[in-house]
């Protein structure tokens, strides 16, 4: 996995000074305009049976309103794989309805390595926009990607790669064309990781999208620690993480906030075809630290000790693993990998 010293700029740090060098003269109200709609859509109150981005506009804005939120978001999930197949290295990646290609950055960041990248997208203006911020990139991989474009849905044929990602798509697509979608990117990757909004209904989402990749062969490896039927009970809850994302004055700007970071919640899966180390268990909420105790709330494995959904507390008598308890974050394994 790429590593960054302080003084080397890291692929968020590119990025970000991409989308300003491409958005600086962005219309401050055309923008609003756009980022309100996409705000709409996001939030699953307009329909799903059309491409987000419609123009020139709308990708702009979807760019410097979304893209820095979704970079962070799937570099979580990859590293939920990352973590779970630390031998393995993608040589191939194929983003579906990649837009402007945050995963693809999100990719590069976290495997080195030469790497033919492929981001399919209904929207050409999101493909020109995306195909231009790459070529700002100092990556090769990221460089040298091809951008198709292509209908995200019912008949999509993708070409077979190590990894395939599925990110912030899901939710834009009818049921049957999810399905179907689903279903070819299980066919065509050796590894498959879906990621949506943090919400109720976009865990729902990945929740059925697991299922598929169960029922297809492929195994569970984020962030689940198995294959088995999620415990969590549907309606009382939902699993979803938090990314911290570092907010750019252009950020800021456009989503008309004053804090310098913001959190991204987000529902994931990672699934694969070659053999895995899942978590032994997987921290599902804030670890919640009192004096001298952490609390850990934990998914756990089907069977055994520590099954289902559980709470762990974690003292100072525990000696290492309670510093380690202070120092762990959502949605990271626990106990720590050694």
């Amino acid at each position: 996995m790429n590593a960054a010293s302080p003084s080397v700029p890291t692929s968020a740090d590119t990025l970000r000074s991409a989308l300003a060098g491409l958005l600086e003269g962005l219309p401050k109200k055309q923008a609003s305009a756009a980022v309100e709609r996409l705000i709409a859509n996001y939030r699953g109150t307009t329909p799903t049976d059309a491409p987000v981005l419609r123009d020139r506009s709308d990708v702009a804005a979807y760019a410097a309103y979304r893209m820095p939120a979704t970079f962070e978001a799937v570099c979580r999930a990859l590293d939920g794989l990352a973590a779970a197949a630390p031998d393995w290295t993608p040589g191939s990646h194929v983003d579906v309805g990649g837009g402007t290609g945050a995963a693809t950055w999100a990719v590069d960041a976290t495997w080195d390595g030469p790497r033919t990248t492929t981001v399919l997208d209904w929207a050409e203006p999101a493909l020109a926009l995306g195909r231009e911020l790459a070529g700002r990139s100092s990556s090769g991989a990221l460089r040298a990607a091809e951008w198709r474009r292509a209908v995200i849905g019912a008949g999509l044929s993708l070409p077979d790669a190590d990894l395939v990602t599925v990110s912030y798509v899901l939710g834009e697509l009818t049921p049957e064309a999810r399905r179907a979608v689903v279903a070819e990117a299980a066919r065509a990757g050796g590894a498959v990781v879906l990621i949506e909004p943090g919400t109720p209904e976009g865990y729902l989402r990945v929740r059925e999208a697991r299922e598929q990749l169960v029922e297809a062969g492929m195994q569970i490896a984020a962030p689940c620690p198995h294959d088995g039927t999620c415990p969590i009970e549907v309606g009382q809850d939902w699993c979803h993480f938090s990314a911290r994302v570092s907010r750019s004055s252009l950020h800021r700007q456009v989503k008309g906030g004053s804090l310098a970071y913001e959190d991204e919640k987000f529902a994931y899966v990672a699934a694969s075809r070659f053999p895995v180390s899942p978590a032994a268990s997987r921290i599902t909420r804030r670890p919640q630290i009192r004096k001298g105790l952490v609390l850990l709330d934990l998914c756990g494995p089907q069977e055994g000790p520590g099954a289902g959904l559980s709470r762990a507390t974690v003292t100072k008598r525990h000696g290492d693993l309670y510093k380690a308890a202070r120092d762990t974050e959502w949605g990271r394994e626990w106990p720590p990998a050694p």
